[in-house]
């Protein structure tokens, strides 16, 4: 199992970066895709029209996600903790994701980084 943490910026406040983290239509807006989402702790989630499951398990609003994601059956050792915070281009995003199966981890970095945050970054790109 690996872990995997970076440093992302995005041109977007704390608070609007949240909505676009946890609200299931703005989702689908940045992503393209069908998602299910919810701020209830220990619900179930799922991004990219089922690609990503996983359960939701802590919120603070405007700072912290976290939550469990699956990879084969249902294993939840894998933690997704997105932190955010303030800066003066917009949203400083701490990403660390523990417990990623060997087999996995380059696909998920490479998802991190084009789907999910290139996703992000952007649909909040000044024009």
């Amino acid at each position: 199992m690996k872990s995997f943490k970076k440093y992302y910026l995005i041109n977007t406040s704390p608070e609007d970066l949240y909505k676009a983290l946890t609200l299931p239509h703005i989702i689908q807006l940045w992503s393209g895709e069908k998602a299910e989402m919810n701020t209830t702790p220990n619900s179930e989630f799922s991004l990219w029209d089922g690609a990503i499951c996983g359960r939701n398990i802590e919120f603070e609003e405007g700072k912290k996600i976290v939550q469990h994601w699956y990879f084969g059956e249902e294993n939840e050792d894998s933690v997704v903790t997105i932190k955010l915070h303030p800066h003066n281009k917009g949203t400083s995003v701490e990403l660390i994701h523990t417990n990623i199966p060997d087999e996995d981890f380059e696909d998920i970095v490479e998802g991190w980084d084009d789907e999910y945050w290139g996703a992000l970054t952007e649909f909040y790109q000044p024009e």
